[in-house]
């Protein structure tokens, strides 16, 4: 396991957000050092450093960022004689399996952790995962870091603390996202630094669902969202002529209209009004910047 630290210009979208200087883990998974992490730790980077066994720190190139996944992909500007993990089969967990959370020996030690539940997982960012992994207890140092099975196989990647009820308890636990998504993708992600699949429609607008409603809690700079004028607390009640109750549902129907730059007719509730708008989407990728080549 690697420290991973990467720098991002003061001008890119996710820098008010995200920061400038983001640190994290990075998980070897190529023998020409290929390294995954989570993809925010390195969207928009301009500079990521890898800090392999005895503090020696090696430049790398963000290679790939997958919205879809999560996943970012780091090849190292020199080598790094770190062994690579083998990948595990998430499709074999369920709730109460074991497992161990893997970071850099500078974060912390190997955690044992047990399986919480494997489900849908929506995020405010306009993402969504059909089979997340919830594991507890909830680990430090979180992002990027390696869910081992106890066969010793890497099956997820460090991606957020979340509150999860067990047994009529609040508990912090960690969400990953599972490594059996990187697989059919990985290929296109290292040669092409993007995997070959129709880009969704993305707005840019972060959502939050509160007893059955989908609310706007706020757009990204410059996005379509902030350009097609919504706001923060309106209420999403229709994509397209779909309702739609949940932030999962809203994704879906949105994705459905087809690809990116397809325009996405939405019925708001503004303080009680009616508003019907068209919001022309965009790729999210065309929305960040670019790595320069190393």
């Amino acid at each position: 396991m690697l420290k991973l630290r990467a720098v991002v210009p003061e001008d890119a979208s996710t820098a008010g957000i995200l920061g400038q200087e983001r640190i994290g883990n990075g998980i070897v998974i190529g023998s020409d050092g290929l390294t995954l992490t989570i993809g925010y730790l390195i969207a928009e980077a301009s500079d990521v450093w890898l800090t392999a066994h005895r503090g020696r720190e090696v430049a790398g190139h963000p290679l790939a960022y997958d919205p879809v996944t999560g996943f970012g992909l780091v090849l190292p500007l020199e080598e790094l004689s770190v062994p690579p993990l083998p990948f595990g089969a998430p499709a074999l967990l369920d709730a109460g399996s074991k497992g161990y959370v893997l970071s850099s020996p500078e974060f912390a030690k190997p955690q044992s952790v047990q399986i919480l539940a494997r489900r849908e997982f929506a995020g405010a960012w306009e993402f969504l995962l059909d089979q997340a992994i919830f594991t507890t207890p909830a680990h430090p140092h979180w992002s990027g870091a390696a869910l081992i099975d106890q066969r010793g196989g890497l099956v997820g990647v460090g991606s957020l603390l979340v509150r999860e009820v067990v047994s009529g308890e609040q508990l912090n636990a960690n969400m990953f996202v599972p490594i059996d998504l990187l697989q059919p993708i990985l290929e296109d992600l290292r040669t092409r630094g993007r995997a070959t699949r129709q880009s969704r429609p993305w707005l840019g607008a972060y959502a939050v669902e509160v007893s059955g409603k989908v609310y706007v809690t706020g757009t990204a700079e410059s996005s379509p969202a902030r350009l097609a004028d919504m706001r923060e607390e309106d209420l999403i009640t229709h994509v397209a002529d779909h309702a739609v109750g949940s932030v999962a549902e809203f994704y879906r129907r949105l994705w459905a209209l087809g690809p990116a730059g397809t325009d996405v007719p939405l019925t708001l509730l503004r303080s009680g009004t009616r508003l019907n708008v068209t919001v022309h989407s965009i790729d999210r990728a065309d929305h960040f910047k670019r790595p320069q080549a190393h």
